[in-house]
Parts: structure tokens; sequence; C-alpha cells
């Protein structure tokens, strides 16, 4: 499917029962909608209506976008949620968390929860040789997927050798990469977060051995503590990378389906 906005079109698939909660799944970067192929069929298993969307430039949406800031994505993903029918839950994960934040932040009311896998804290500089190991990794896109094996250091999905190839002939196609290279700058630039505007629930799943991050925990706490605004919760995953929703795609949607009936509960109820 395809939903037509300004500058391009976003691809998405929609799938779950029709009057079921929507929620909407945004992948991160040098990523695709794939990306969301375990979680997406148990949520809608689970009475959910799920959409997982391709962010401009990446999967099947379109190229040649005038900026691919997480700002952007946020207008995008907010456009997907207004044409299938607010509100929704959006699950993040890694940059796709930035962007769910802020459209959180900008409309809540057409987020009525957040999950946020991967997420970062913000606040931390790159050191020098992080930011030549970036550049670096996002050249080709050979380099990049021998770098995305690596974020999966206890375990990986059954069908990782055809995911990654799939990755990476999707990122071989013209304009893919400049997305790609895009965030990086953003990322090393550092991003505006905005969790202290976040009003709805909020589940932040971080995976115990996540390479991306010197101490996994404490940055999810971190993170966490700028949500001061809403209801926070952490779900750390054992034994998982940077991806739980892959690597530990059971646990990862136990602590989802645990957590939404809640989050719901907590989003209807009218402040004091």
């Amino acid at each position: 499917m395809k939903l037509h906005v300004p500058g391009g079109h976003i691809a998405y698939d929609l799938t779950g029962p029709e009057d079921g909660p929507l929620v909407v799944c945004v992948h991160g970067m040098g990523d695709n909608r794939s990306t969301y192929r375990l979680l997406a069929p148990e949520l809608a298993a689970a009475g959910y209506r799920v959409a997982t969307m391709d962010t401009r430039g990446y999967g099947e949406s379109s190229t040649g976008w005038p900026t691919h800031s997480h700002e952007a994505v946020a207008g995008d993903l907010l456009a997907l949620i207004n044409a299938l029918g607010r509100p929704a839950t959006v699950i993040g994960h890694s940059i796709g968390c930035a962007a769910a934040v802020s459209a959180a932040a900008t409309d809540p009311d057409s987020i009525s929860a957040l999950v946020l896998i991967g997420t970062f804290a913000g606040g931390n500089k790159p050191k020098a040789w992080m930011r030549a190991a970036s550049w670096l990794v996002t050249r080709t896109p050979a380099l990049w997927t021998t770098f995305y094996k690596t974020l999966f250091p206890a375990a990986k999905p059954a069908d990782f050798p055809e995911a990654a190839a799939a990755l990476k002939s999707n990122l071989a196609e013209p304009g893919r990469m400049s997305a790609l290279r895009a965030q990086t700058a953003a990322i090393l630039a550092g991003l505006d977060l905005r969790y202290s505007e976040v009003r709805c629930p909020t589940l932040l799943i971080t995976g115990t051995k996540d390479p991306d991050m010197a101490d996994p925990a404490a940055e999810a706490t971190r993170a966490a503590e700028q949500l001061s605004a809403t209801d926070a919760t952490i779900a750390m995953i054992e034994e998982s990378g940077h991806y739980p929703h892959l690597d530990q795609p059971q646990r990862t949607r136990q602590a989802i389906l645990k957590a939404l009936p809640a989050m719901a509960l907590t989003a209807e109820t009218p402040a004091p």
C-alpha cells in the first residue's frame, strides 16, 4: 500500500482485524518495514490492527526527499495514523523512536501510547573514532550490512541470512543510501529528543547486550527519567542486542502485549 504525502509516497503494510486498536510500527536507520516481520503477525493475532511503514527513502517508499529528519518522518507517521484512523499506539525502533516521540509531542491526540525499542537518552557526543566508523559503514550497502550483523551479538532470527541479503539489495537501489547517510549525519550532530513533551504512556524495551550502548540499562533509565510527564516503564530483554523484536521475538512480544492493555487504561484515565 502507498500513502501519498508532499514530496513522495510512503509504503506500508496493514494486517489484523479492521476493528482492532491501531498499532503503527516505525523502523530504524538503514532498515525497512521487514524488521517487524516477526512482531506484526503476533500483534495482529492478538487482535491489533498493525501497520508497518517504510520511512522516506527506505524499502518501497519513494526516494529523492529534501530531508530525512526524524521530524519529517514524524509528519509522515502522523499522516498515516490520520489516514488509518487515530489514535494509534506507535512502536519505534532506534532512530524511529525519535520520530515516534516527536509525533507524540506534536500531536498528542493522535498517539495513545508509545513503545520505544532500542531508544537513546541523548546528550552523549560521539567520539572521533565513532564518527569515522559511522562515515565508513555508510559508504556502501555491503559495509552497512556487515555492520548490521554486529547488532545481533547474542542471537539471530532463523531467516537472518536471507533478510540481510534482501536488505543489502534494497539499499543498493538508486537513492536508498541517501536516507542512511542523512540519518547518520543527524545522529552525529545530535538529535532533539522531545521526551519531556510526551504525555502518553510509554514502554521502553532495551536489549541487555545492545552493542550500540555502553550501558543499556543506564541508557534506558536516563531516557525514562526524561519522560517525567508520562507513565514510563522499562523492559530489559535478556540475551538481546539492538533488535529485541528479531533476536528475542517471544520475550519482546510478551513485554508489549503485557503493557498495551495497561497503557490503554492509563491513556483513558482523566488527569486529576
